[in-house]
């Protein structure tokens, strides 16, 4: 195992990706980036948070979007200095914001393309977590207390806006099991033992 490492953790929608790369990385003791990964570049940036949350895992571009305030002059003044901010240019600030926390300690990358954007690294573990539909599909539904119906429609949506977010910024493909170190699912092995697993092969690197 060397000195520091960087796990980075793909995942489809309902497979507990995020939660297995919580308790990973309390059993690590090293942090977890998933949604505060967003306040961190907000931070580095000097940009709204909310600009992040409207472009995460999006590969659409878009222009401000519900950021004006209304007055004319003063947004033209604020798109002209911010250069029209795109997801391509909120990507390549969060690809920094990425870049600099690997650099100054052992962690934990939940989505968000890091894998790729950290693949010149040797300290990396790449995994992607996957599982079958039915579970994907029931822990939706306890998650955000929707019927099976909408829970599998939200599932294929945003496994179809990550794939595409994903395959639009890397040259690796979402998903598939030649693009990462480890493709676990987690239905077979469950929460806590897919965490485990992970922490195992942390050990090798």
């Amino acid at each position: 195992m060397t000195e520091k490492t960087i796990i980075c953790i793909g995942r489809e929608y309902g497979s507990g990706g995020r939660e297995i790369g919580e308790k990973l990385g309390k059993k690590l003791g090293i942090p977890c980036y998933d949604k505060v990964l967003l306040k961190q570049t907000a931070i580095d940036s000097g940009l709204a948070q909310s600009l992040f949350e409207n472009a995460d895992e999006k590969r659409t571009s878009w222009i401000l979007n519900g950021f004006c305030s209304g007055n004319p002059t003063a947004d033209a003044a604020m798109i002209t200095s911010m250069d029209y901010l795109t997801n391509d240019s909120l990507f390549f600030m969060q690809s920094r914001t990425i870049q600099k926390l690997a650099g100054e300690g052992s962690c934990i990358f939940i989505g968000r393309c890091a894998e790729s954007i950290l693949s010149n690294r040797d300290d990396l573990l790449s995994v992607f977590i996957h599982g079958d539909k039915e579970d994907r599909i029931e822990r939706i539904m306890k998650r955000q207390n929707i019927d099976w119906k909408r829970a599998e429609s939200l599932m294929n949506r945003i496994d179809k806006r990550r794939a595409g977010y994903h395959n639009y910024y890397s040259d690796i493909k979402w998903g598939r099991s030649a693009s990462y170190d480890m493709s676990i699912s987690s239905s077979k092995f469950g929460i806590e033992g897919t965490v485990n697993m992970i922490a195992e092969a942390v050990k090798h690197i």
